[in-house]
């Protein structure tokens, strides 16, 4: 059968890192409070020169260099992300031209903080499905664009960045011994929008709008919503928390994860953590962690991943991939 393998992997982040202190002087709070609810001490803030398609673009040039490979190898981008360069066309088309791509197809994927697993998700069914041979799966956000700045609540957590993975359509046996994505879970509830939503649109309000979060709302149900989707992928395919080397969640909350791994019972030494030094960047997070765990050698060639998520709508997911 048909596995999407990973090939290469990349990250982008912007010039300007923002930390607590920083917002000290910005908002009514403090280092300490953000750090003991969140785990964040930093964030990096996207400049004017700065956007989602220039970020993204730099991430993708980054994993095609690691995989050794140019544009011209690519058929498709896959591009998740909640803040567009623009309303249309879509920012993976943007990104296409950047890339000197005139071939292939691109579309955006939004999911929220979700959206990475649902990006990795579609592009593994597509190069399953012969579409593809090679896939360019980006996430890239600029929250900070969309952030109430003056909303202690909100503007504490979310950061910009962008991270990419090349995945390649190879040949596999059908057992979990193989390389690539080997099983996926993914959902939604639309009834819970209001606990995470931005309060505008272009059908709505005809402005961009800003980030509004119920915290206590969302943290209810996180733990809960993501140990599902992951016991979901352990019995798809035969596997268990033992079986795992590493777990890659969404960065958003370091109460959340440590919570999640708990009950899961996957040990710390095996969770990868940098909500610290990016904050919450939303559809980047996972593959900046990603580009953080592979660099520094953790992460290995034939190392059984587990990616999850968790974010507004509410979505959520889960992915199983060997490295």
């Amino acid at each position: 059968m048909i596995r999407s393998v990973v090939c290469g992997y990349g990250a982008a982040l912007p010039k300007r890192v923002l930390s607590n202190r920083e917002l000290e002087d910005i908002v009514d709070t403090s280092d300490e409070w953000i750090v003991q609810r969140t785990g964040i001490r930093q964030r990096y803030i996207a400049g004017d020169d700065e956007t989602t398609a220039s970020l993204g673009e730099q991430a993708a040039r980054a994993a095609l260099d690691n995989a050794g490979l140019t544009p011209d190898d690519i058929d498709l981008i896959v591009l998740a992300t909640s803040t567009p360069n623009n309303t249309f066309p879509a920012t993976a088309v943007e990104i296409q031209n950047r890339l000197g791509m005139k071939h292939g197809y691109a579309f955006d994927m939004q999911a929220v903080c979700t959206g990475f697993v649902y990006a990795m998700a579609t592009a593994d069914l597509h190069l399953r499905g012969g579409m593809a041979k090679r896939a360019l799966v980006i996430g890239a956000e600029t929250f900070s664009r969309i952030l109430d700045w003056k909303d202690r609540t909100t503007c504490v957590l979310f950061g910009d960045g962008a991270g990419a993975l090349i995945l390649e359509a190879q040949e596999g046996q059908g057992a979990v011994s193989d390389r690539g994505i080997l099983a996926a879970q993914l959902r939604s509830d639309g009834s819970h929008r209001e606990k995470l939503y931005v309060d505008g649109g272009p059908s709505t309000t005809g402005t961009v709008g800003h980030l509004r979060m119920e915290g206590r709302e969302v943290f209810k149900h996180a733990v809960g919503m993501i140990t599902d989707v992951i016991e979901g992928v352990f019995t798809a395919t035969g596997t268990t928390a033992e079986n795992l080397d590493w777990l890659v969640p969404h960065q958003a909350n370091r109460r959340i994860i440590d919570g999640s791994a708990k009950k899961l019972g996957i040990p710390p030494e095996k969770v990868v953590i940098t909500v610290d030094i990016h904050g919450n960047t939303s559809a980047a997070s996972i593959p900046l962690a990603l580009s953080v765990a592979c660099s520094d050698g953790r992460i290995k060639k034939g190392d059984l991943v587990m990616l999850e998520a968790m974010g507004g709508g509410f979505t959520w997911g889960a992915l199983l991939v060997r490295w």
